[in-house]
C-alpha cells in the first residue's frame, strides 16, 4: 500500500494535460522554467521577436539557448512564444507595425532650423542693443523648438514599454551640457581668442568682426541638420526592425545592424557638411569644419543612444565635453592670477598651432569616438530595436 502511494503522484504526475505540481517538473522542462521567470515579458509579447529581444535584454544569450535544446535566442524566443499562446485564451494583437512618417513630427524638425535662420537674419538687419534683444529672443525661441523637436518623432524616447531591462538607462540629464556646447560653438572660440589676447574688452556685437567674434554659420548648420538627424534615425530604426525579422540569431542581426548604424552616421555627417557649406557661404563666414562636424556628430550620437534608451552613456560624455571645453577658458583666466602665468601654456601652444577651433574639435572628436564605440555595442543589440509596447 505504501508504495501504491508513493507511485500514485508520479503516475498522476505524467499525464500530459497536467500542470506541473512541484520544482522538479521545472527543472524537467527548462523552458517551462524559463517562462515562468519571464512571465511578464510572455505575456504581452506581440511577436516571437519581442521575447527574443527581451531575452537578450535580460543577459540570454545563442550560447545559453544552447542549455535550452535551441541552436540561438529566435529559437528559444519561437518556442516560449507558441507556447504563451497556446496556453493564452485570447489570440495575440498583430505585430506593431514599422514606424511611420507623420506630418506633425516632420513640421518640428524643420522647426528648429527655419527659427535660427530667421533669427539670424533679424540680427543682420539690425543694430547694437536692437541686435541683442533679437539675437537673445531667437535663441529662446530656437531653444523651445529644439526641445519641442526632441518630445515627438524619430528623436524622441521610444524605449518605454520595451521587454527588459535597459541597460544604461540610468537617468541622465543632457540638456545643458547640450546647450553649453552650442553656446561654445557660437562665442567659444571669439571668447578664447580675446582671452588669450588680454580681453574681452566688451560684451559681443553678434558680428564676426566685432571685438568679441561670433561665428554663426555652424550653429545654423545644426538646427538645419535637425530635420536630416530625424530623417537618419527613422531611417536606422526602419532598417534595423526588419533586419530583426530577418535574422536567425543574436550574432546574424548584429552583423547586419553594423553596416546601417555606421551608414546612417556617414549619412548624416555628409548633409552636415553639406549644410555647413551652404551656410558659410550665404553668411560670409568660415565653415570650420572640423568643430563642427566633430560637434555634429557628438550630439548626433548621444541623440541616438538616448532615442533607444541609452542614456548614461551620453550624458556622462557630454558632460566631460563641456567640463573640458569650460576648463579651457578657465585656464586662460586663471592664468591672470600672480603666478598662474604656466597655467594657459597648453592653450596657448594648442591654439598658436592650430587655431582656436583646435579646442572644440579635439575635445568634441575624442567625445564622439567614445560615443561611435559605444553605440556599435549597445546599438546593435536586438533589444535596443524591439517595438514598444503599443498603448492599451
Amino acid at each position: 500500500m505504501a508504495g501504491a502511494d508513493r507511485e500514485a503522484p508520479a503516475s498522476r504526475g505524467g499525464d500530459a494535460g497536467d500542470k506541473p505540481a512541484s520544482p522538479r517538473r521545472g527543472a524537467a522542462d527548462p523552458v517551462k522554467a524559463l517562462m515562468h521567470r519571464h512571465r511578464e515579458l510572455c505575456e504581452r509579447a506581440v511577436d516571437p521577436l519581442e521575447i527574443a529581444a527581451g531575452l537578450e535584454a535580460h543577459g540570454i544569450t545563442d550560447r545559453t539557448a544552447a542549455r535550452f535544446r535551441h541552436r540561438d535566442v529566435f529559437s528559444l524566443a519561437e518556442e516560449m512564444y507558441a507556447r504563451a499562446s497556446r496556453d493564452g485564451d485570447a489570440s495575440p494583437p498583430p505585430a506593431p507595425a514599422a514606424p511611420r512618417v507623420r506630418a506633425a513630427w516632420v513640421l518640428l524638425t524643420l522647426l528648429p532650423g527655419a527659427l535660427c535662420a530667421a533669427a539670424v537674419t533679424a540680427a543682420h538687419l539690425t543694430h547694437g542693443r536692437t541686435r541683442l534683444v533679437v539675437a537673445a529672443a531667437g535663441a529662446l525661441a530656437v531653444a523651445l523648438a529644439l526641445r519641442a523637436a526632441l518630445r515627438r518623432g524619430p528623436l524622441s524616447r521610444t524605449d518605454a514599454g520595451r521587454p527588459g531591462p535597459r541597460p544604461g538607462a540610468a537617468p541622465g540629464r543632457t540638456t545643458p551640457w547640450t546647450l553649453w556646447l552650442a553656446a561654445y560653438a557660437l562665442l567659444g572660440n571669439g571668447l578664447l581668442l580675446s582671452a588669450l589676447s588680454g580681453g574681452p574688452d566688451a560684451l559681443p556685437t553678434g558680428a564676426a568682426d566685432g571685438p568679441w567674434p561670433v561665428t554663426v554659420a555652424p550653429v545654423l548648420a545644426l538646427t538645419l541638420a535637425c530635420a536630416p538627424a530625424a530623417w537618419t534615425a527613422h531611417l536606422l530604426t526602419a532598417r534595423a526592425r526588419r533586419r530583426l525579422a530577418s535574422s536567425r540569431g543574436l550574432e546574424d542581426f548584429a552583423a547586419a545592424v553594423r553596416p546601417l548604424l555606421l551608414g546612417s552616421f556617414a549619412l548624416f555627417l555628409g548633409v552636415l557638411a553639406a549644410l555647413l557649406t551652404l551656410c558659410a557661404a550665404i553668411l560670409g563666414e568660415s565653415a570650420a569644419y572640423p568643430e563642427a562636424l566633430t560637434l555634429g556628430a557628438l550630439l548626433f550620437l548621444a541623440r541616438l543612444l538616448t532615442v533607444h534608451g541609452f542614456t548614461y552613456a551620453p550624458a556622462v560624455v557630454l558632460t566631460a565635453a563641456a567640463t573640458l571645453q569650460a576648463s579651457a577658458l578657465a585656464l586662460v583666466f586663471t592664468s591672470r592670477l600672480p603666478g598662474c602665468g604656466f597655467l594657459a601654456t597648453p592653450v596657448d601652444t594648442l591654439v598658436t598651432a592650430w587655431g582656436a577651433g583646435s579646442v572644440p574639435a579635439l575635445v568634441c572628436g575624442a567625445a564622439a569616438l567614445a560615443l561611435l564605440v559605444h553605440a556599435t555595442r549597445k546599438l546593435t543589440r536586438a533589444s535596443a530595436h524591439a517595438p514598444a509596447e503599443p498603448d492599451r
